[in-house]
């Protein structure tokens, strides 16, 4: 797998709070000289980046990020805001809470209100694995398949723990055919990301593409 095959699946990625507009640009500047698969920015970057690039690169954001307790509705609401600012990809975070609390249901809606709304857009499910007992991970695989989401991602990257090749089996495992997997939250070498790429998924969430470009 030649670096360039890699960074083709890279959403290259800046969440950190005091993101300035430089850093945000470097990013952005980064995504298209090196092709990856999108840049995932924060929702208040969203128009500026597209107004900016326009379609030189998607642009990714997220929803009830990072914690994934805010209302079903505000999701909602940033998510037509982020599409109308020119966003083609969204990443949200469940409500870990209902989980935890069986209310299976209420995550179901959730997400099909959410992909409702994003259509033909991509839309990325982030189950926060390592709050998550193999059970709950398991029935998180079939929520996201039935709630027809495009992937279901590792993590935030901001929780204590991120991705492992054995939550991505686990997945593999149970997910539907149409459901695509994203690994993120601590990958950064090299040999991890072509590890996870080669255990079948099809994006890496990463802050740093330098072990790839030798920038």
């Amino acid at each position: 797998m030649t670096d360039a095959e890699i960074l083709r699946h890279i959403d290259l990625t800046l969440l950190k709070a005091a993101s300035s507009w430089a850093d945000v640009q470097k990013l952005c500047d980064e995504g298209v000289r090196y092709k990856t698969a999108s840049v995932c920015i924060p929702p208040s970057y969203v128009k500026p980046v597209f107004e900016t690039y326009g379609e030189k690169i998607p642009v990714c954001t997220v929803l009830g990020f990072p914690l994934g307790y805010s209302l079903s509705s505000a999701k909602v609401l940033e998510a037509e805001e982020a599409l109308k600012a020119g966003a083609a990809e969204l990443d949200m975070v469940i409500n870990i809470g209902d989980v935890k609390n069986g209310y299976y249901d209420k995550v179901l809606a959730e997400i099909k209100a959410i992909k409702k709304t994003a259509g033909d857009k991509i839309l990325k499910v982030i189950v926060e694995t390592c709050y998550l007992t193999r059970e709950e991970k398991i029935r998180m695989c079939e929520i996201v398949t039935n709630a027809g989401a495009d992937y279901i991602k590792t993590s935030t990257g901001l929780g204590p723990a991120g991705a492992t090749l054995e939550d991505i089996l686990l997945f593999k495992e149970h997910i539907g055919p149409g459901v695509k997997m994203k690994a993120a939250g601590g990958v950064r070498t090299r040999e991890e990301m072509a590890a996870y790429l080669e255990a079948g998924c099809d994006r890496i969430g990463t802050s740093s593409i330098s072990v790839l470009t030798n920038s």
